[in-house]
């Protein structure tokens, strides 16, 4: 059901408050780009700092003007399960397609209470379910062992691995490749985890280029492997450049410099772009021939 480029949409903000047209019109700027899945409400969409209504309008909103185009997962993790049990019957509710649950943060669970989180959540909602793991957000990783464990869930469809660690990205499709897809959360390592057997990526710089991703993606499920490397390694610098300060500050800026929303405001404790990163930012774009 998942597979492909789904981009880890951002969520515009003007004078304090979600622009609920601009985010309409980013789904139809996807849409019309071949992105494959739309994921409101992640990392990259600010979810952090969205209070519960606006969180829920977010969602509401993408599942509406997706109306079933293409598959919507929608962020709805919590360190704390019974909210994440809450935001996902929401999204259910709603007509999302899955959910993206992130590893609970700042609790640090034991393995054992990471499994206990998806489980419960998996048997409250009986909804397909997308765990999320990146250590450097959440302080804890779910290990290769206890991801088998998760993708023994029936409602877990996939996983979305931003560990960075190829190595356990491999272990992850030995022990449960027959079970759940494995996707990329990093641009810059989305052709060797296709090579190792993921079948997409939610991807950040997708939010301005997202027929490129795309089409790294169709050539290589084409096996043409050499263009697929060419496409990839042109996009690279780019997708480099999205991360020269903490996402979402840089694509923000991004998307703002080339006209796709009309500023890039964030919400405290999250700021604007700082002026030396804003000059390489603003290079790589040139470099792309995006300004």
């Amino acid at each position: 059901m998942l597979k492909g480029a789904l981009v880890a949409l951002v969520t515009p903000f003007r004078d304090g408050k979600v622009d609920e047209d601009t985010l309409r019109e980013l789904v139809e700027f996807h849409i019309a780009n071949g992105t494959n899945g739309i994921v409101p409400c992640g990392t990259t969409g600010e979810s952090a700092t969205l209070s519960h209504d606006e969180h829920r309008m977010v969602i509401r909103s993408v599942v509406e003007q997706v109306a079933k185009r293409v598959p919507v997962v929608a962020g709805t993790g919590s360190n704390n399960t019974a909210e994440a049990i809450e935001l996902t019957l929401f999204a259910k509710g709603v007509g999302a397609d899955a959910a993206l649950l992130i590893a609970p943060y700042y609790n640090k669970p034991t393995q054992e209470g990471l499994y206990r989180h998806f489980e419960a959540i998996a048997k409250a909602t009986k909804f397909p379910l997308v765990p999320y793991n990146i250590m450097g957000r959440t302080a804890v990783n779910i290990e290769p062992a206890t991801m088998a464990r998760i993708a023994e869930l029936p409602e877990v469809v996939a996983v979305k691995e931003a560990s960075g660690n190829l190595g356990q990205m491999a272990e992850i499709v030995n022990l449960c490749g027959d079970k759940m897809a494995l996707l990329s959360g990093d641009d810059g390592l989305l052709l060797p985890v296709l090579a190792i057997g993921g079948v997409g990526v939610v991807s950040v710089v997708n939010n301005i280029v997202p027929r490129q991703v795309v089409d790294i993606i169709e050539a290589w499920n084409a096996g043409d492997i050499a263009l697929s490397q060419q496409r990839f390694h042109k996009l690279l610098p780019l997708c480099k450049a999205m991360f020269l300060e903490t996402n979402p500050i840089p694509i923000k800026a991004a998307m703002a410099m080339v006209g796709r929303i009309p500023s890039d405001e964030m919400r405290l404790p999250m700021c604007p772009i700082g002026a030396a990163a804003r000059e390489k930012l603003s290079a790589a774009l040139r470099a792309h021939g995006l300004l």
